[in-house]
């Protein structure tokens, strides 16, 4: 059980206007700091205002990249706020731990530090249409020697954002384009934990992408560069002649949490879904054959992203018309609809807190 130190910041913020915030250019007054060691386990959990974080030149982080972190978001509500089955970023993160060989957190401790961080700084959860408060925990080894191992000291924290949409076209679609030499990650590497070095590897292709005005890379595997993986930072899904096709779990997917909750949500509305290997020429011929009806990303940061333009080996595929999809767009609805409050929450996916 947690015993959090509150310090207050002696000054706050001028608040950004809510209504034009982007992603991740603000920060609220406060952040929770807690120490690890092998000694004494989880210890000194405080809430202080925020600041930069001394960390030693040898630190393990700088040099091998011991590192994760979760995406989550927290929703103003009439009374309050809430969260969005804030217990799985909490399993995620633990399964990412142990890939990196650094500490576990107990899940009610993990909750429990978000909660009280955001009560805190309640006052920065905006209201505006589209936006929400992002919460980022993050953990990095902090060992003071060099070396390669095991991690023997650790330090978590979770850090506040207000935030807009994540991409500047919003809820329109975006145009990816299929890498075919870089790769993101390989089976039995950290696919599947939410480490920096995942994005790091995806950085190269990301801005050459960029350059050529796509929004983001659509990886393939990194053993056959056959079959499709994810989007730079969301998972993806097609809707391939009636049937929703999203990239089986193999080890190098991130297990992602409005994936797990999109493919739940549309089973209970009848359609077939169906997680599997998908190669990018069965993909192409889709989109050739008009068999691709829709396509789209999802993620915390941008719940549903519409994908409207597929482009590989330099020849561009017009999904959906450009257009947001039917379903694209219901999906859209439901899950931002139970985030905000709009809808009924009827699986019991949000944590609510009480102000």
């Amino acid at each position: 059980m947690l015993n959090i130190k509150i310090e207050k910041a002696k000054t706050l913020k001028q608040k950004p206007d809510f209504t034009k915030l982007g992603f991740g250019k603000y920060f609220t007054d406060h952040m929770f700091i807690m120490d690890y060691s092998n000694e004494k386990g989880w210890h000194n959990e405080r809430i202080v205002p925020f600041g930069y974080i001394p960390v030693h030149p040898a630190s393990t982080v700088l040099h091998y990249g011991a590192e994760i972190f979760e995406g989550m978001k927290a929703y103003k509500t009439a009374d309050g706020y809430q969260m969005f089955r804030p217990y799985e970023n909490a399993k995620r993160m633990n399964d990412s731990a142990e890939r990196l060989c650094l500490p576990t957190i107990d899940p009610e401790d993990f909750v429990t530090a978000i909660r009280e961080l955001v009560n805190i700084d309640y006052d920065w959860i905006p209201t505006a249409e589209g936006t929400s408060l992002y919460i980022r925990p993050y953990m990095f080894g902090n060992d003071e020697t060099l070396g390669v191992h095991a991690v023997h000291n650790a330090t978590f924290v979770i850090i506040l954002s207000p935030v807009g949409s994540y991409y500047a076209e919003g809820l329109n679609p975006v145009k990816i384009i299929i890498e075919k030499d870089d790769v993101r990650a390989v089976r039995g590497g950290t696919g599947y934990a939410k480490c920096g070095g995942n994005y790091a590897a995806s950085l190269r292709a990301g801005k050459v992408a960029a350059e050529k005005g796509y929004s983001q890379v659509l990886w393939l595997d990194g053993v056959e560069r056959k079959y499709i993986e994810e989007v730079g930072a969301m998972n993806v899904m097609f809707k391939i002649d009636g049937e929703i096709v999203t990239p089986m779990l193999t080890g190098s997917v991130l297990p992602g949490i409005t994936r797990k909750s999109a493919i739940e949500i549309l089973k209970e509305w009848g359609y077939k879904v169906t997680e599997r290997l998908l190669s990018v020429d069965e993909l192409i011929e889709a989109a050739e054959n008009g068999k691709l009806e829709e396509a789209w990303g999802t993620g915390t940061a941008a719940v549903i992203s519409p994908i409207g333009n597929l482009c590989f080996d330099g020849v561009s595929h017009t999904v959906s018309d450009n257009k947001i999809g039917n379903l694209t767009q219901k999906l859209y609805d439901e899950l931002t609809g139970i985030q905000w409050g709009k809808n009924k929450d009827s699986r019991n996916w949000c944590l609510k807190v009480k102000i």
